[in-house]
């Protein structure tokens, strides 16, 4: 049976179209519209319900080398109030999950985890884990709100001190009071928009999604759903677990290399396998449709009469105005400019060759 979030009655009763996702029931859009909603989060400020995504609590002396051990980017130097991103990979070198990691202090972590997969990865983390460190699922106990778009801040300075919000992009802030309500309150998202990231207790969310929705309707917030949040970070080139990697896609072939750090001290999970493979030879694109049609996941895509890969995700851009797609291709044996910008391909859609071209990542930057 799928689970309901604190919020499930407000999508009810704000028309939201609810439909299972990673176990739970969860609006894909309002009333409004996929494309209001994602252009009011590029133009205005959009409110999503992120509680299906699940967090764990690692905490003791030994917390920073399991964290170092168990994903690929360095977290040595974070200081408290950091978020650093990070694949978590198998032993292979393929990708288990990407996960948030927030340095409370140095004895101490919050790791935020994808909902499909976090029963998978809290049986990977119990599995490898040593020393002296407690782990804790909080998944249950805490709510999620994701508030996006450029006039975010300006909403939460109508409840809280605006000194007490987050400034720098992946850092937080505890204990943020926001009208009575206690939150931590990051300075992140998924939509490639200025935006934060509101926890809070299960019990506090539906009041926090009110006040929110209140004091952000004379700018323009309204309520969104997966649908938008899909298109906004598709266009922001942001990978999607289980679309542009999964656990025989290593990082580096998911272009997350930025997030791999092969020269830290500490040795980690994956790391010999991810060497063992190689110069990489496979490569994530971004594509921009410029025939007639709009290419989903999974369509072959065409360098001349060469099959070199398929689509891994694509939509129609609302904000750009035409389809956009991501796909992992085959570097071997391909001529040397395959990567290059403005490459004509061609994609696959049901049975319908349409021309495309290669374009950089991400598609959409603010």
């Amino acid at each position: 049976m799928d689970l309901k979030t604190p919020l499930y009655d407000c999508h009810v009763r704000a028309e939201g179209k609810m439909v299972p996702y990673a176990g739970y029931l969860l609006p894909v859009q309002y009333k409004s519209g996929v494309i209001a909603e994602h252009m009011a989060v590029r133009n205005k400020a959009g409110l999503f319900d992120v509680s299906h995504m699940g967090e764990v609590i690692l905490k003791g002396k030994d917390a920073l080398n399991y964290i170092q051990m168990l994903v690929t980017n360095d977290c040595s130097q974070m200081k408290d109030g950091q978020v650093r991103y990070s694949p978590m990979c198998n032993d292979e070198g393929g990708v288990i999950d990407d996960l948030l990691i927030y340095r409370i202090n140095e004895e101490e972590y919050l790791i935020i985890v994808n909902a499909s997969n976090r029963q998978k990865d809290l049986d990977w983390i119990k599995r490898h884990i040593s020393g002296d460190i407690e782990l804790v699922d909080i998944s249950d106990d805490m709510a999620l709100l994701a508030l996006q778009g450029p006039n975010s801040t300006a909403i939460l300075e109508r409840l809280t001190n605006v000194e007490k919000l987050p400034v720098k992009y992946y850092t937080f802030k505890e204990n943020v009071d926001v009208s009575g309500i206690s939150c931590m309150i990051s300075k992140t998202g998924y939509t490639g928009e200025e935006g934060y990231e509101l926890c809070c207790k299960n019990s506090d969310a539906v009041r926090l999604w009110e006040l929110l929705l209140s004091e952000g309707s004379d700018y323009g917030l309204i309520p969104c759903g997966l649908g938008a949040r899909d298109t906004l970070r598709l266009e922001a080139g942001m990978p999607l677990y289980g679309h542009e990697m999964d656990e025989t896609i290593s990082p580096i072939e998911a272009g997350l290399g930025f997030a791999v750090k092969l020269k830290k001290e500490e040795d980690f999970i994956g790391k010999k396998g991810i060497i063992d493979r190689g110069t990489p030879t496979k490569t994530r694109i971004g594509i921009k449709i410029t025939g007639r049609g709009i290419a989903r996941e999974a369509c072959p895509v065409y360098y001349g009469d060469k099959e070199i890969g398929r689509t891994t995700s694509g939509t129609h851009s609302p904000y750009l105005g035409y389809p956009i797609a991501m796909a992992l291709i085959d570097m071997d044996g391909l001529d040397d400019n395959i990567n290059n910008i403005a490459t004509k391909l061609e994609v696959d859609v049901r049975g319908r060759r349409i021309n495309a071209e290669i374009v950089a990542l991400p598609f959409y930057k603010r």
